[in-house]
């Protein structure tokens, strides 16, 4: 566990980044959803030349879109973002148990799901890692608000780093218009949170972003991710 505590990272992000790489060089890992949020923080880590892992994780059902931005992502900032795919057999006895898409029969399942998919594949590659930096804000739900700027977390082993923990909507969209970060197509659609392409709908105006998740679900709208 490392020494530092959470008043001894600095508020400002570059400073905060480059205290962590320094602190522990080839073990600060971010991992990208390709939000509009992540697509943020990859901006900044390209900027800056921290020597930081950006890693993905290709769940095998993301929409098409997630794809192509992934190759315009990697090709504006000539970068390679690592991809980490679930294990084949894990998926292929899921699927012969409850079908192929048999995560709409219970919340159960679908967390199973979620599990296989991505919680797995997180372990895998973050299992070197001593700090784990995401893009999670609190306006994106009430669970979220709660989150710390820096904290540990218990899942992973790593400390969690959320540098625009506390940025508004307007603040982001702000800096993806002002950096011209490419960002996804189906945002301008209506689909505000982005997942995978069966647990992703469009929102209503007015409607929270987290609704356009598991909305066949009334539960805590989480994949495992994130505690």
């Amino acid at each position: 566990m490392m020494s530092m505590s959470p008043a001894s990272i600095p508020e400002n992000t570059r400073e905060a980044l480059s205290l962590l790489c320094r602190t522990y060089p080839a073990g600060v890992t971010f991992t990208s959803s390709l939000s509009k949020e992540d697509q943020a923080v990859t901006n900044m880590i390209a900027e800056w030349e921290h020597p930081v892992k950006i890693v993905t994780l290709d769940t095998g059902r993301h929409f098409p879109e997630y794809y192509d931005l992934l190759d315009r992502t990697e090709r504006k900032y000539k970068i390679r973002i690592e991809t980490f795919s679930p294990e084949s057999k894990a998926i292929e006895a899921w699927v012969s148990e409850n079908g192929i898409n048999g995560f709409y029969d219970s919340i159960e399942q679908r967390k199973a799901c979620c599990f296989i998919r991505k919680v797995a594949p997180l372990k895998r590659a973050l299992s070197d890692s001593k700090i784990w930096i995401t893009g999670l804000r609190s306006a994106q739900s009430e669970g979220r608000g709660t989150l710390e700027r820096f904290s540990f977390d218990e899942m992973t082993g790593c400390h969690k780093f959320n540098p625009i923990l506390d940025w508004s909507d307007e603040e982001l969209d702000d800096y993806i218009a002002e950096h011209s970060i490419p960002i996804n197509p189906l945002h301008n659609k209506g689909y505000e949170s982005i997942g995978c392409a069966p647990c992703t709908r469009p929102i209503e105006p007015g409607e929270h972003p987290r609704n356009g998740r598991w909305w066949w679900e009334s539960s805590k709208k989480e994949c495992g991710l994130h505690q």
